[in-house]
């Protein structure tokens, strides 16, 4: 298991550092200058030289990466060049705020979805399952911007019970007023992401109940209960877990729509604004940070694979 979680280790950091590269050659090697594309194509010959000049773009490329790498292992993401101060920071606070929409929304995607699984999975063929999977294809099949609109036009436009946009510190509004700029926000991505969790959740409990090991479980009169949250439902959950560490990758890299529709200063409308503004090192320190987001939240996932499941010997021989 140690060997395993060193390897796993090992494949993040490669994975991220991969990631650099490929993000300084894109950027680095599109057709025109690094100072042309900031500049516009009315720029001067004289400012895109003094812009080359700033940042270093005379140099050869291999030490253009080195310097921009160097300074990422020391966590200098350089300067904006739209805001005029460190990247770094600007990408911490709006990582920040995308966390929490992320966390709320994954832990409420867990809990809901797990429980809706579980229920269709036991009720299979009932009426609340086949209501269930009709309401699963329906918000799987629907794009998030159109629950962004349904619920700002519900929610906001008609009822007047919460607020379209914006965002609100807690320091600043309180609990109540913090929460109510989260509310619907949290409730378009976790539409379409119960649907998925709870179908998935589903189908492997489906094929955990039929298993050899269930059905000993319940010759030996043990209680059904017991049965299904002790046998079934670790087995179920393997699958569900790389289900949700994909979705913690999307929630975190991924919810650019519903931070622009709502006006939340998360890292997707940052994104959004450091490409429309052509803020390069904020843009490419954006990037690096959804990377190793997403690699960490799969290494989590396999490590809770070894966790709910000690039949599974990582880096060892089979038992």
């Amino acid at each position: 298991m140690t060997r395993y979680i060193i390897r796993r280790i090992a494949s993040v950091i490669g994975v991220v550092w991969l990631m650099t590269v490929m993000v300084f050659g894109i950027v680095h090697l599109l057709p025109g200058s690094v100072a042309h594309m900031i500049l516009g194509e009315f720029a001067t010959a004289d400012s895109i030289a003094l812009l080359e000049q700033r940042l270093g773009l005379n140099d050869p490329l291999p030490m253009q990466y080195w310097r921009w790498f160097s300074g990422l292992l020391r966590g200098d993401f350089g300067n904006s060049l739209t805001m005029e101060r460190p990247a770094g920071p600007i990408l911490i606070e709006a990582l920040g705020r995308s966390a929490i929409l992320a966390g709320i929304s994954l832990v409420l995607v867990a809990i809901i979805g797990i429980a809706l699984g579980v229920h269709s999975a036991v009720n299979r063929g009932s009426s609340s399952d086949r209501a269930l999977t009709l309401a699963q294809y329906a918000f799987i099949s629907i794009p998030e911007f159109f629950w962004c609109i349904v619920v700002i036009l519900v929610f906001a436009a008609w009822l007047g019970w919460l607020p379209a946009t914006g965002y609100t510190p807690l320091a600043e509004a309180g609990v109540l007023g913090w929460a109510r700029h989260l509310v619907l926000p949290v409730v378009t991505l976790t539409l379409g992401l119960i649907a998925h969790v709870s179908r998935m959740t589903r189908s492997s409990m489906l094929e955990a109940l039929d298993s050899q090991y269930v059905l000993a479980a319940r010759a030996k009169g043990l209680a059904e209960r017991f049965v299904l949250y002790r046998h079934a439902l670790p087995n179920a959950l393997l699958p569900t877990i790389t289900v949700l560490a994909i979705d913690m990758g999307l929630l975190i890299g991924g919810i650019v729509v519903v931070e622009t529709v709502f006006a939340f200063p998360g890292l997707g409308r940052m994104l959004i604004y450091a490409i429309d503004n052509q803020d390069l090192p904020l843009m490419m320190g954006g990037m690096i940070v959804v990377t190793s987001v997403y690699a960490l939240a799969n290494l989590a996932a396999d490590i809770l694979y070894a966790t709910l499941n000690p039949r599974i010997r990582y880096g060892g021989s089979a038992a």
